[in-house]
């Protein structure tokens, strides 16, 4: 057994092969790698940048992974899949509750953290995104999942009568992640995050909105057809 810390130690077995990263020691070194680039930019990062931060020792970094190329992939995949699953229950959602609201849920259940480091690592090291890609699929990678997932949201509650006919799903979804990417670069406190990606999101959604009674005849006419 090799101690690394008084909070961990890491057993090396037949069963753990090297390169194969322990599940708690992963989760800790892609929290830590987060604060780092939150904090001190994506140019500051190093394998001991990362295994300082966590508190582990400096090897472990590369014990588990090939180098630091190899980590911030494994990272920009994991972070990718996290934001992605969350943005994927938003078109679920269509018909129900508010628009409004049901965009509010989605953007602000996000780590606006998470949001802000894979941003960052994204734009200085734009060849992750086509790794990410390759693993998770096409428009998977960081707030692009949010993109596509708001304007398939917002298309259903279109066809649902909910958003006006004139309204655009694909504009509104792209400058919602607009504004959203700049703040996450912005780096703005989580607090000031959420307050202002609502009020983007009522003033983008609230103007074509379509109000409760009208989509309901709407619906109805559209049955009647």
């Amino acid at each position: 057994m090799i101690t690394c810390s008084n909070r961990w130690q890491v057993r090396y077995t037949s069963d753990v092969p090297r390169g194969v990263a322990i599940p708690e020691l992963r989760q800790q070194l892609f929290s830590a790698v987060e604060r780092v680039i939150v904090r001190d930019g994506p140019g500051k990062l190093s394998g001991r940048a990362v295994t300082a931060e966590a508190g582990v020792a400096t090897g472990l970094l590369h014990a588990h992974f090939a180098d630091l190329d190899d980590f911030l992939t494994a990272y920009a995949v994991d972070r990718s899949f996290v934001v992605s699953a969350g943005a994927a229950n938003l078109p679920g959602t269509a018909g129900t509750g508010s628009v409004v609201e049901n965009l509010c849920e989605v953007v602000q259940t996000m780590p606006s953290r998470t949001l802000a480091a894979l941003a960052r690592l994204l734009v200085s090291r734009p060849e992750l995104a086509g790794r990410v890609q390759a693993v998770l699929g096409d428009r998977t990678t960081g707030l692009d999942a949010i993109e596509t997932a708001a304007a398939r949201y917002l298309a259903d509650e279109q066809a649902l009568g909910r958003i006006a006919g004139t309204a655009e799903p694909a504009v509104l979804a792209l400058a919602l992640v607009g504004v959203l990417h700049h703040l996450v670069l912005a780096a703005v406190p989580e607090a000031e995050f959420h307050a202002r990606s609502r009020n983007v999101i009522t003033t983008l959604i609230q103007e074509v909105t379509v109000e409760p009674s009208r989509a309901s005849r709407g619906t109805a006419t559209r049955r009647d057809r």
